[in-house]
């Protein structure tokens, strides 16, 4: 397949599942350089090398469980015969903890360079540092965000949510409107799981057929139902690449699309209208409000009532399953939140420097917006089990 663009954006291995997860292990990979470091500042000598008039000797390690501002990680504190072991790091890690996680994530987001480590550096290893002692750390900070790259899917994810925001940044010497496309899902755990966030020149078919490539290519399977707007590439590019799947057209979008039709004096009292359609209890209901909807409100504005009409199918799939997940279903507000962040934090910046600085900024927000997301089940997906009875309306 022809790429829409030379641009090629991080793939979703570089947002991750759980990028909570991603910056505790690049915290702890820097603490164990530092720390290793130290070691050798007391004993004289690097590791496994013999020279004359060392200081000390290695004597093991030992291990120190530390809370961090993304969780809870061990390290294993190297420590020497007569002089101790290298736990003055931790200390003065501990006392500045936020501080220290902050400039470690912001390396491992905005991209790591010699002088954004400089400071991790310093802080941690009570003062001044050689170029030679930062450059390991950034070397092996990249090395394990490579690693992660590779990271699989390792569970099944039967709801698959897609949407795109649009910002402004330059690209060719010019101010271009570009595409965020992101991605969760809802795993057999029942909880929200962030997939990928990548960047496009537009959200057309190939820009989604592109991301959905990588989900694939990383293991997405189990996918029972796609819920994304209405878009044409979209369905297309879903069709193509997840073809067992079911798709569903969010309401929201929907009923946005219905009211944008129509007069402003009667905008809200329409909206209204055309939500009590898809809050009905059965999709036979739904049909009966929708031509409630037509011979009333509806008869005097043809158009709303021809894009209600012609989206009434691919918005009502939910109804075929279970009666528990239906809220959830219906629509992408899960990714409002995120999207609104988003348009807060672009308010404050204009136009980005660069698309990869953009892609940067949201890859951040929806780590901070999905933070929150393992702390409680979004589903009970046991209702997906067959051989339960289940309150699934038919179609008719």
């Amino acid at each position: 397949m022809k790429k829409a663009t030379e641009f090629a954006p991080p793939t979703q291995e570089e947002v991750g599942a759980d990028l909570r997860a991603l910056f505790l292990q690049a915290i702890h990979m820097t603490l164990t350089v530092l720390l290793e470091e130290e070691v050798e500042r007391l004993v004289g000598v690097g590791r496994f090398e013999r020279v004359e008039g060392r200081q000390d000797s290695r004597n093991g390690y030992y291990r120190r469980g530390l809370t961090t501002s993304v969780g809870k990680l061990e390290v294993e504190v190297p420590r020497t015969r007569g002089r101790g072991g290298a736990g003055a790091v931790l200390g003065r890690y501990r006392r500045r903890t936020e501080e220290v996680d902050d400039a470690i994530t912001a390396a491992y987001v905005q991209g790591v360079s010699t002088r954004k480590m400089g400071k991790v550096t310093a802080a941690l290893m009570g003062g001044g540092v050689g170029r030679s002692t930062v450059s390991r750390v950034t070397k092996s900070l990249e090395e394990k965000v490579e690693g992660l790259k590779r990271a699989r899917l390792t569970q099944a994810f039967p709801y698959v949510y897609l949407d795109a925001t649009f910002l402004d940044a330059r690209w060719a010497r010019a101010v271009e409107n570009v595409s965020a496309l992101v991605a969760y899902g809802v795993g057999e755990d029942g909880h929200r799981h962030l997939l990928a966030v990548t960047l496009g020149p537009s959200e057309s078919q190939a820009s989604w057929e592109e991301l959905l490539e990588q989900l694939v290519d990383r293991g997405l399977g189990g996918v029972r139902l796609v819920i994304a707007d209405g878009h044409s590439g979209l369905e297309a590019a879903v069709r193509r690449l997840l073809p067992e799947a079911r798709q569903q057209r969010c309401t929201v979008h929907l009923t946005r699309n219905v009211a944008a039709k129509v007069p402003q004096r009667v905008r809200q009292r329409v909206a209204r209208e055309v939500s009590a359609v898809f809050n009905a209890p059965s999709r036979k209901e739904a049909k009966v409000r929708m031509e409630a909807f037509k011979t009333g409100l509806g008869a005097q504005l043809p158009e709303a009532v021809a894009c209600l009409e012609k989206g009434f199918a691919a918005a009502t799939v939910f109804y075929e399953f279970p009666q528990g997940h239906w809220r959830r279903l219906r629509s992408t507000n899960g990714l409002e939140r995120l999207h609104g962040e988003v348009k807060r934090r672009i308010r404050s910046v204009g136009a980005f420097p660069d698309r990869a600085s953009a892609l940067r900024l949201i890859t951040t927000v929806a780590w901070e917006v999905s933070s929150v997301w393992s702390d409680r089940r979004y589903l009970d997906m046991s209702l997906l089990n067959p051989t339960q009875e289940q309150p699934v309306q038919q179609l008719s």
